[in-house]
C-alpha cells in the first residue's frame, strides 16, 4: 500500500535455487524498516518452485526480504522458511539476471550493507545488469 516494493532489486539471484529482494532502493526507506520485526508463522506449505518465503537469519528475523524459490527447496521447510505466496507465472523469475551469483564476500554479487548505506545509486552502478521489481500491488 506505501508502494514499499517498487523499484526493488533482486540482489541474489542463484541458479537452481533461489531469487532474492527486498531492501528498499531508498537507503532511507531500507534503514525505517530494516528493524521490524514480522513473527515467524508455522511452515504449512512446502518451498516449492514458484513458492515465496521470508529471508532470515534465524527465529524471529524476519523482516521486508524475501525469496523466490526457483526449484524445489524442500530443505528449507525444517529451517522454518514459511512460504506465504506463490508466483503465478514464472516467466519472468526464470528470465532475472543470475550473473552475480551470491553476495559478497562470498561470491561477486552485491554486499548487502552497501544495499542498505547507498541503495539503487550502488546496485545500479556497479550491477548494472540486475533485474527489479517494477511496482507491486495487494489484489
Amino acid at each position: 500500500r506505501e508502494g514499499f516494493f517498487t523499484d526493488i532489486a533482486f540482489f541474489r539471484v542463484i541458479d537452481g535455487f533461489v531469487a532474492q529482494g527486498g531492501i528498499h532502493g531508498d537507503p532511507a526507506v531500507a534503514a525505517q524498516r530494516r528493524d521490524r520485526r514480522i513473527p515467524d508463522d508455522p511452515v504449512v506449505q512446502s518451498n516449492r518452485r514458484g513458492f515465496v518465503s521470508y529471508a532470515m537469519a534465524g527465529p524471529g528475523t524476519r523482516t521486508t526480504q524475501f525469496f523466490i524459490n526457483l526449484v524445489d527447496n524442500n530443505r528449507l521447510d525444517s529451517m522454518g522458511f514459511s512460504p506465504f505466496g506463490q508466483v503465478r507465472d514464472m516467466t519472468s523469475v526464470d528470465a532475472l539476471h543470475a550473473g552475480y551469483g551470491e553476495g559478497a564476500p562470498s561470491g561477486r554479487g552485491p554486499n548487502q550493507a552497501q544495499i542498505q548505506s547507498q541503495g539503487n545509486a550502488y546496485l545500479r552502478r556497479d550491477f548494472p545488469e540486475l533485474s527489479y521489481i517494477r511496482s507491486a500491488a495487494i489484489l
